[in-house]
């Protein structure tokens, strides 16, 4: 028996091939999977990936902006950074005027796991701006911020 046909008025979704989450999905998951396998030989996960390339990138930082950078909500954040801290990946210090607001900063552990696989990321992002092009490489690293940051505003705003 064939399918019905599809009715397609003002609220009809769009199909899952034209739906911007799942494409998102898709091109997340196509995007994440040559860094996972560098990561399983990294031995850390994506989360501490990210983690130590803010830390690398901008020193040392506290809790709060950390999690923004490396776009983990904060109870993550305090669950990787203990697992982390315990590995010797990175250190913390609590602020001497304010106990509450802790400071992470990268060890020379975490930052050799950086320098060791830096090459093979830096490969895997030249792949990608190849496949694009410069120009759509940048316009949708532009229009997916731009996505992100209105989507914040918006949620702030309810």
């Amino acid at each position: 028996m064939p399918d019905a046909p599809q009715i397609q008025n003002a609220t009809t979704l769009p199909t899952t091939t034209q739906s911007l989450p799942v494409s998102l999905i898709r091109a997340r998951e196509a995007v994440m999977a040559p860094i996972r396998k560098m990561l399983q030989k990294a031995g850390i996960t994506e989360q501490q990936w990210r983690v130590l390339r803010v830390l690398s990138e901008n020193g040392r930082t506290d809790a709060g902006m950390l999690a923004n950078r490396a776009a983990l909500m904060s109870p993550s954040l305090s669950r990787i950074i203990q697992s982390m801290e315990n590995s010797g990946l990175v250190s913390r210090e609590a602020d001497q005027n304010d106990r509450r607001r802790q400071y992470i900063s990268i060890t020379a552990s975490g930052q050799a796991i950086i320098d060791t696989h830096l090459a093979e990321a830096s490969d895997i992002a030249a792949y990608y701006r190849d496949i694009l092009g410069d120009e759509d490489h940048d316009t949708l690293v532009a229009l997916l911020q731009k996505l992100a940051l209105g989507l914040d505003d918006q949620s702030q705003d309810t």
